[in-house]
């Protein structure tokens, strides 16, 4: 056997794609796609853990120059791979110590657009995704007390769209991971 049989193969850089929604773009969307390798991957990981790090920092944990780490975090901020910065809040310190996930039941053809407008206006909304299976979407909620949540849901079920909503409140968090291993 040769020996560049013996070698691990080499990674191949993956592809992340991404939607990018404009209303100036004719038809509204297009797909964005972007090539990372182990380098940007690495990158991407070190700014997870702590997007305050310096790029001598994190070129000294990928084996960079602090240049090299910063060409290829514009390159990944203008490609959209990279979407934004922002800081982890222990939710407990502004006094919202109450989670709850709530399932939305839309009328009709309710479309994901109307859906993220409408529940975007509500503060306790931390996330919200489109699902399969029986309801239409899903929604993270953050309050300070299960009354609060309450009429958070109250808000969201008045909403022209909702023909019924179905919740969960959380008793206690058991994983609360992050997109360390990208």
């Amino acid at each position: 056997m040769s020996s560049a049989a013996m070698r691990s193969p080499r990674p191949v850089p993956s592809r992340v794609t991404q939607a990018v929604c404009d209303d100036a773009v004719p038809g509204g969307c297009i797909q964005v796609h972007v090539r990372l390798d182990e380098l940007d991957r690495a990158i991407i990981r070190a700014l997870v853990e702590d997007a305050r790090a310096t790029y001598a920092e994190i070129g000294a944990q990928v084996g960079l120059s602090a240049p090299a780490v910063k060409r290829r975090v514009d390159r990944l901020i203008a490609s959209g791979a990279i979407t934004g910065f922002s800081a982890r809040v222990e939710p407990s310190a502004l006094g919202w110590t109450t989670e709850a996930y709530v399932e939305l039941y839309c009328r009709g053809k309710t479309s994901p657009a109307e859906i993220g407008m409408a529940v975007s206006r509500h503060p306790e909304v931390v996330s919200a995704c489109t699902v399969t299976g029986e309801a239409d979407a899903l929604l993270h909620i953050r309050a300070t007390d299960v009354r609060h949540v309450e009429r958070v849901i109250e808000r969201l079920a008045a909403e022209p769209f909702v023909v019924r909503t179905k919740s969960s409140i959380v008793l206690s968090r058991l994983i609360n991971g992050s997109l360390q291993n990208g």
